[in-house]
């Protein structure tokens, strides 16, 4: 399993070495290239997670590492998806970077080997991390989206040259995936939040141990109720949306990584 991801590593790296090239440069051949690149990348990292359960001592699916390159294959596909309309050659170099540094980082964690307990062989384990990583990476993709609409946003007031050749995703589109990430992705979120929960009373009968993680990943929810409100029912402004994406997933990102770093 460990050479799958280990390929899907350097593609990934190659992904966004020609995704950046292509923008420098400027080349569209690069570009589609690179988008190519990471659906390669996609498809051995997902081989290697169809053959995790043949290891004698496979990683724990709720490793952080594990969590983490989990994510960012959630992440590359979601990206691949919407480069099917448009052009995304920025957002590709930003997701094949990030994507091999998760990637890179997970292989350290599955080399300490470690199996499944028998507790985290439940189902609700399984369902908890699978819908919490998806709502991560949509909301990632989210606030990446929304980083990349304020620089673009930012360029064209000050009337700058974004090349006429390889233009970069137009606002639009990037407003278009934000609405699209967000709405998929905060249900997402939820669900893992319950999923979560029910995961908890499994393992010790309480729903809420008031533990750092848990009350954390609440408030992190609960910021997200209000951005998910204020986009979708007051209709907030396309800009200042962007901005509270990057700062909600900058939040999320703490609540998840941060605190169990710190704890």
């Amino acid at each position: 399993m460990t050479e799958f991801h280990q390929a899907a590593a350097a593609v990934y790296l190659a992904a966004g070495i020609a995704a950046l090239l292509g923008i420098v440069m400027p080349s569209s051949r690069l570009s589609r290239g690179a988008i190519g690149a990471l659906v390669l990348g996609a498809v051995l990292q997902g081989i290697g997670f169809a053959t995790l359960h043949r290891q004698a001592a496979p990683p724990s699916l709720t490793d952080l590492g594990s969590v983490g390159a989990l994510v960012a294959w959630m992440a590359v596909l979601c990206l691949v998806l919407f480069a099917w309309r448009m052009r995304l050659s920025s957002l590709a170099a930003a997701i094949g970077f990030v994507a091999f540094l998760f990637v890179f980082a997970s292989l350290a964690s599955y080399s300490e080997g470690g199996t499944v307990s028998q507790t985290e062989a439940g189902g609700w384990s399984h369902l908890h991390v699978l819908l919490a990583s998806g709502g991560l990476a949509l909301l990632g993709v989210a606030g990446l989206a929304g980083c990349f609409y304020l620089l673009q946003h930012r360029r064209l007031k000050s009337k700058r040259s974004l090349g006429s050749r390889l233009p970069g995703p137009s606002l639009e589109a990037l407003d278009q995936i934000n609405v699209i990430s967000l709405a998929v992705g905060f249900p997402l979120l939820t669900l893992g939040l319950i999923t979560g929960m029910l995961w908890q009373h499994s393992v010790s009968g309480a729903f809420w141990t008031g533990s750092p993680h848990e009350t954390w990943m609440l408030v992190a929810w609960a910021i997200y109720v209000g951005l998910v409100s204020t986009r979708f029912i007051w209709h907030q402004g396309a800009r200042n949306a962007a901005a509270t994406a990057v700062a909600g997933f900058a939040f999320l990102a703490f609540a998840v990584v941060g605190v169990g770093i710190l704890h």
